[in-house]
């Protein structure tokens, strides 16, 4: 069993910035993808950004790159989500998610992930 707990959402003006964290459970974290993902009111769950298990890959939804960078730290359990130069649209529950299943590719797909946080929520004001 993974436990994700997501933490640093908040309220921030456009042109702002927030760095999310994810901390999770499990003495295995290293060989976990990790993603966020996020859901904005009405919409479907989206792909934001995915990392390798080593770190070494990382991708981004066309409408962050650029802005957001994903990054873990094994050692810490914890990946991180650095959003620059936030925007109203980027207002939304953002979700940590985490594929337990060995399988090497980042997945940009909701089911292709077996572990979900809580979420946190990220609004930002025009």
């Amino acid at each position: 069993q993974v436990q994700l707990v997501e933490s640093g959402g908040g309220l921030v003006q456009a042109g702002g910035s927030l760095r999310l964290s994810c901390a999770a459970s499990g003495r295995t974290f290293s060989s976990y993808v990790m993603g966020w993902f996020r859901r904005a009111p009405g919409k479907e769950r989206e792909f934001v950004a995915g990392i390798s298990w080593s770190g070494g890959s990382t991708y981004y939804a066309d409408s962050v790159k650029g802005r957001f960078t994903i990054s873990r730290d094994n050692a810490k359990n914890t990946v991180y989500l650095q959003m620059n130069s936030l925007k109203p649209e980027d207002t939304a529950v953002y979700y940590c998610a985490a594929d337990s299943t060995g399988r090497r590719r980042v997945g940009v797909r909701p089911f292709e992930y077996d572990y979900w946080g809580q979420g946190t929520q990220v609004t930002v004001s025009s």
